[in-house]
């Protein structure tokens, strides 16, 4: 989608560098400082000792929990311990003079060692008793640096073991090979339905990312294991941790790349409350009318975050986040069969988007409680006119809208030697469509509307024995909802799991976790409604995915982690859905733009994932931080005879290779590299779609599902690179950075589509004795453009 550099973006670029090059960046004094509580109960911890790794500095916390740290600007970790708390350590740490780099740390108790501090390898500090397997942590410094990225978490992410993603601009997250719509995802603690720009309905993804970086702290990735208080989900869990806002004076980030510029906001609101807020507008409509492409995306959004802190212990946490997509077509760009093909398939779209939440968290002596209220909105339409004239009439005009309300209360305590974690939740959900929708073989024409209550409660309760060798983790879910009679029952969901780890020595374990998970259809499968306006899709059921994880872990002292785990996962009562006159399990659907699941459910499959994943990572040590990720794999459903083929995201193996080095004088290099087995697809059945009265409604390709999934793609490779030097001045500092994907310029082989042939005067031309028909052909289409960024940061 983004293809060369933005004009504005170089402009900008070149005035902010000599505006810099008349200055000079002299040695700054730089600060971190932070608290030290119990992670519990919230208590200040005096005493704690805090080491720069790998430096001499250091200092312990005073009375109150604080502490303070002195030094030049640069990257840092922190090692913190005290006799009678597991040692923690946070590492990478961005430290520049603009201002001090907050780092509050919660130290869990150790009641195994009381009398002495010990140091175990840092690395498990990302393990948790209740998800010793599968759980990845990603901090901010390496959201911000990675190759590629872009700063676009969703690209990131696409360095860790198990996660896919499609070979295009989109950001669709494929997890050990499920679906794109069985991921969840949680801000501070506030579930948000979608994290990317121009979202899939009924799935997810989308071409841009839509969480600001600046606000992130860190991010908890489970691709398995998932503790009960997070339902709904079959592939991952991703939590994302925001930073609090500066409490000393207000300070201000600008950002201007190759696609948007950026702006975020920090300070004060008061002596207990502080602020994060941002926004951001694209400026990719007015590059892609310049550049004459097919198609004009822009998006604006927006971000929020207000913390106040009454007292040690209770806090109240409000965040927002939303964004406004525009989606236009370019009636003036070359005619190429490859313009014209883009111009015929793709309607014009409008997509507006919105989350909401409060986290209000109140600390007792042996734990905490915190209560969740959010709202989720989004309202989604598409337009398109036969052959784009408005004479000719609609093809396509749909507008839909879904909200959630959601209510949760969990509670967490240390109850002797246990950890407890127990909660409710409740939720309304509403859907409504309008749609009007000419299809072959029967056309979408209805309008719907439903709205039930869903509700679950959750517990678990977690142990470690023998001087925490062994750990131990047993949970359990239930969901349930008043949709349906067969879905308002909490014992047919009932979902447990259990983890276990075990420490064969300080820096080697062995590691293991089971459980069964279930997930609602999407809405747009629950409420479509026929031609009699009876919504059809009653007799649905929660999808289950039972899972097998078994994995080996270990981890040195200098930053480096090396973990090997397998995966079993078993799906069942996936949808299988009409689709132009023909049925395909829904699992197989949503790396693409449009709605999925808007469809009559004909029946059920089953589906298995199966695999092993290699796993190696260098935090930043010594100014290197490198990443290693392996992932061999089968993802295979039922078609509608009851075979197991491959699934649509069975690309077998993905390999992804990270590496980069800070050099002096604030130089920063790294390097991306991915390689990933050919997709599947299915072909397309050209007989049907030459019909001229299919084709005059539905100007592409019918895919001949008898053939589901048959052919493969041409293996994929992709080469990123990145650049970055940080200027650092008394009051502010600059951030340039070059980042290129696809160094290399490797093009792949995109799946050919179905396009009519033309004369030279742009007329269809009939089938040679059968004038019901058009000639078709296949156009081979390619992708890899290569698309560098150039950008600054400014901070002040």
């Amino acid at each position: 989608m983004y293809k060369p550099l933005s004009i504005i973006s170089k402009t900008a670029f070149a005035c902010v560098f000599i505006l810099l090059m008349c200055l000079s960046a002299n040695a700054q004094t730089a600060k971190i400082k932070g608290t030290v509580t119990s992670g519990l109960s919230n208590t200040p911890i005096p005493g704690v000792t805090v080491k720069v790794i790998n430096q001499t500095i250091g200092t312990t916390t005073d009375s109150l929990g604080n502490y303070v740290i002195e030094l030049k600007p640069g990257n840092f970790g922190l090692q913190f311990s005290k006799i009678g708390f597991k040692s923690k350590t946070s590492l990478d740490i961005q430290v520049n003079n603009v201002k001090p780099a907050i780092i509050d740390i919660a130290l869990d108790e150790d009641v195994a060692s009381l009398n002495e501090v010990k140091i175990t390898a840092s690395s498990r500090l990302n393990k948790t008793l209740e998800s010793p397997v599968s759980l990845r942590s990603i901090g901010v410094a390496e959201i911000k640096r990675n190759p590629g990225g872009n700063r676009d978490i969703s690209k990131v992410i696409q360095s860790l073991p198990g996660v896919a993603a499609p070979v295009s601009f989109r950001n669709d997250i494929i997890i050990r090979g499920g679906a794109p719509n069985e991921n969840r995802f949680y801000l501070d603690g506030v579930e948000i339905p979608n994290i990317n720009h121009f979202a899939t309905q009924g799935s997810s993804g989308g071409p841009v990312g839509l969480i600001n970086v600046d606000f992130v702290k860190e991010v908890n990735f489970y691709s398995g294991a998932f503790p009960s208080n997070r339902g709904n989900a079959l592939s991952s869990v991703f939590e994302f941790n925001q930073k609090n806002g500066r409490s000393d004076r207000m300070g201000a980030t600008l950002t201007v790349g190759s696609s948007d510029f950026g702006a975020t906001l920090e300070g004060p609101l008061g002596s207990k409350t502080t602020y994060l807020a941002s926004y951001r507008y694209s400026y990719l409509q007015g590059l892609f009318k310049l550049l004459k492409l097919p198609f004009l995306p822009s998006y604006q959004d927006f971000q929020f975050k207000i913390k106040t802190k009454f007292d040690n212990k209770n806090e109240l946490t409000l965040i927002g986040l939303g964004a406004l997509d525009k989606f236009k077509l370019n009636f003036n760009t070359e005619k190429t069969e490859e313009n014209e093909y883009i111009l015929a398939t793709i309607p014009t779209n409008d997509q507006k988007n919105y989350s909401v939440g409060a986290v209000y968290k109140h600390f007792g002596q042996r734990g905490f409680s915190q209560l969740v209220i959010s709202r989720s909105y989004l309202d989604n339409g598409a337009l398109k006119f036969r052959d784009n004239n408005e004479s000719l009439g609609q093809t396509l005009n749909y507008r839909s809208t879904e909200a959630e309300n959601k209510f949760r209360f969990e509670h967490t305590e240390q109850a002797g030697n246990y950890r407890i974690n127990f909660g409710t939740g409740e939720e309304t959900a509403s859907y409504s469509t309008n749609t009007f929708n000419l299809l072959p073989f029967g056309n979408h024409i209805y309008q719907s509307k439903i709205n039930f209550f869903k509700y679950n409660v959750f517990a678990q309760i977690s142990r470690s024995f023998f001087n925490n060798k062994l750990s131990l983790s047993a949970g359990a879910r239930a969901d349930a909802n008043n949709y349906s009679s067969r879905m308002n029952n909490l014992a047919k969901t009932l979902s447990p799991r259990f983890s276990a780890s075990y420490n064969l020595s300080d820096q080697f374990s062995i590691n293991f976790n089971t459980g069964i998970y279930y997930q609602l259809p999407a809405y747009t499968v629950m409420g479509y409604r026929d031609s009699t306006n009876q919504l059809v899709n009653r007799n649905v059921n929660y999808i289950e995915n039972k899972q097998l994880v078994l994995g080996f872990e270990y981890n040195t002292f200098k930053n480096t982690r090396f973990t090997v785990e397998g995966f079993y996962k078993y799906y069942k009562h996936y949808p299988v859905i009409s689709q132009l006159n023909d049925s395909i399990p829904l699992a197989n659907l949503g790396a693409d733009f449009g709605v999925i699941g808007n469809n009559p459910v004909v029946g059920e499959s089953n589906g298995r994932s199966y695999g092993v994943e290699f796993f190696a990572q260098q935090k930043l040590n010594k100014g290197f931080y490198g990443i290693f990720a392996l992932t061999l794999f089968k993802s295979e459903f039922q078609n509608k005879n009851g075979n197991y083929i491959q699934s649509s995201w069975n690309s077998r193996y993905i390999l992804s290779m990270t590496a980069g080095k800070i050099l002096k004088k604030n130089w920063e290099i790294g390097a991306k590299f991915r390689f990933t087995g050919g997709s599947p697809y299915t072909p397309y059945d050209q007989q049907l779609s030459s019909l001229k009265a299919n084709y005059s409604t539905y100007p592409q390709g019918i895919f001949d599902y008898t053939r589901l999934n048959s052919q493969v793609l041409d293996p994929f490779y992709q080469l990123d690179a990145r650049v970055d030097k940080k200027y650092y001045f008394k009051h502010y500092s600059f951030n340039f950075y070059f980042d290129i994907q696809n160094l290399t310029a490797h093009t792949y082989k995109e799946q050919a589509v179905v396009v009519p042939v033309k004369d030279a005067g742009g007329k269809l031309q009939d089938q040679p004795g059968d004038p019901s028909r058009i000639q078709t052909k296949l156009l081979n289409r390619n992708g890899g453009n290569v698309q560098p960024t150039l950008g600054v940061i400014f901070e002040f």
